[in-house]
């Protein structure tokens, strides 16, 4: 009788947030829901005001019923009138939030940058265009990966790049690709490039502006610190890409994508039987760099975000289809326009699913608001009481995984700074800790742990683009992640013993 020695497979995104939303409704029949009351917090940002509104630490209370016990909400099978149940989290998940936000926004978002990005590639100019990079740069490609990871870390850096990365692998992935290397190095590339950036970022203004401001610690103070930090970081992943991208490269079959990559190689399989880069090509490639460059425009000047972003993706591969219809590039016709917008947005169906599945764990916990009685509100001020008690040192490192983890149920860089940043901060002078490196704590928290989290919107779109599933992803990116925290831990505590 043969054995046969099976590896084990990670089970299916949507499968892991299933048990995830089935733990998370378990907690509610076990802790009690409690809530916060709030205030505006107004703070300056570039010279100008801003608000924001925050939790009192001092003020949270755990919900009592009439007989003086404490509320604990559990989570019925299913619920009618839009309530919750955990039958319901699917539904409620994608219809929460709004166009700014997760998740219905970045559902949103995602659906269209699909639909564009399936015009742009129906249209086989950026196939083309990768063949002449190829072409050209010959035993040079592997000087792509530095230049585009620190570009891409930069961005997440100076104005908080996260979701414009989904854009961006859907073009280097392919790349990435068809130089010999993988879907896994053009995401490293792109979507955690920007996530280092975002995290060890001096000037980020949807993480560290907003968690000084409500700290109390001057707004972009801190900087020579964490610019040091950040080219460390940056360094660090750079060298990291390479040395994968180089191992990759002598022998392909040790990538864990290798099976999903075979959709870009079959591809680009098919382009290299007539390679023509015509007008029409370099005019969409043109298209897409306009474009581009418009997005980075509106982010940097007039804080462009899901909305504005969508439209502009929108607008690009409406333009390319255009110029692809005229040029009858790949003999597209008018009605292969709308053929490839819905292509492309059901490559992206899935991503956009679990975005807001995902959003169902903290609506079955009760929500993220500090002022509504809620599970999450409880397990943030126990955690919170827990952090005081040690000694200042270590204090600021529970504080830093303390982050790392609560990222799990709320993602945004802006709605975790301003739930855990009041809190934070009193407890950061209890124990003896500057504000500064509570702060310096939080942004490393929020930040690194996106490049695993299955409840990162950013993260799952990038990976959709790059055919990856969640669970292939994890088994790649644990490691690094690792390395990252561990390095993360002694900036944490190097900051505390230099007086940060």
């Amino acid at each position: 009788m043969k054995e046969k020695n099976k590896a084990w497979k990670v089970p299916h995104t949507f499968v892991i947030v299933f048990f995830v939303v089935l733990l998370a409704a378990i907690v509610t029949y076990l802790v009690p829901v409690g809530q916060f009351q709030t205030e505006e917090v107004t703070y300056t940002q570039n010279g100008e005001e801003s608000t924001k509104t925050v939790l009192i630490p001092d003020s949270f209370e755990i919900v009592k019923d009439e007989e003086g016990n404490p509320v604990r909400q559990g989570t019925s099978l299913f619920e009618s009138g839009g309530e919750a149940g955990f039958l319901n989290y699917v539904f409620e998940g994608l219809v929460s939030g709004d166009k700014w936000g997760s998740a219905v926004g970045v559902v949103a978002f995602i659906l269209i940058i699909g639909g564009a990005f399936g015009i742009i590639m129906k249209t086989r100019a950026i196939e083309e265009g990768i063949l002449s990079v190829i072409d050209k740069t010959k035993g040079r490609e592997i000087l792509i990966i530095p230049i585009m990871f620190f570009l891409f870390s930069l961005g997440g850096a100076v104005f908080g790049m996260g979701e414009e990365a989904i854009a961006f692998a859907m073009i280097l992935v392919p790349l990435m690709v068809a130089l010999g290397y993988d879907a896994i190095t053009g995401v490293m590339i792109t979507y955690v490039a920007t996530q280092i950036g975002f995290a060890t970022s001096w000037m980020n203004p949807f993480s560290v502006a907003i968690a000084q401001g409500v700290s109390g610690v001057p707004v972009m103070s801190g900087a020579p610190f964490r610019i040091g930090m950040w080219a460390v970081f940056t360094l660090i992943g750079i060298i990291y890409t390479w040395r994968y991208a180089a191992g990759i490269k002598k022998d392909p079959l040790k990538s864990v994508s290798y099976e999903s990559d075979s959709y870009f190689r079959k591809e680009m399989k098919t382009g290299e039987l007539k390679v023509r880069f015509t007008l029409g090509h370099g005019l969409v490639l043109l298209t897409i760099a306009a474009g581009i460059a418009w997005i980075v425009w509106g982010v940097v000047e007039h804080a462009y975000y899901i909305p504005e972003i969508a439209s502009q993706f929108f607008t690009i591969g409406l333009a390319s289809g255009l110029i692809a219809v005229f040029f009858k590039l790949n003999s597209m016709k008018i009605d292969d326009i709308a053929e490839g917008f819905i292509e492309g947005a059901k490559d992206l169906l899935p991503a956009a699913l679990v975005v807001g599945m995902a959003k169902g764990i903290v609506i079955i916990l009760g929500g993220d608001s500090p002022d509504a009685p809620s599970v999450l509100n409880t397990m943030l001020f126990g955690a919170g009481q827990v952090i005081g008690d040690f000694p200042a040192a270590l204090s600021a490192w529970f504080m830093y995984l303390f982050q790392s983890g609560f990222n799990f149920f709320v993602v945004s860089g802006s709605g975790q700074a301003a739930l855990t940043m009041p809190l934070m901060a009193p407890l950061a002078d209890i124990a003896g800790v500057s504000r500064q490196v509570a702060v310096l704590a939080f942004q490393l928290g929020d930040g690194l742990t996106n490049i695993f989290v299955p409840t990162s919107a950013a993260l799952l779109g990038a990976l959709g683009a790059a055919r990856l599933d969640w669970g292939t992803w994890a088994k790649f990116i644990i490691k690094f992640l690792l390395l990252l925290m561990g390095i993360s831990s002694l900036f944490v505590i190097g900051a505390v013993l230099i007086g940060l």
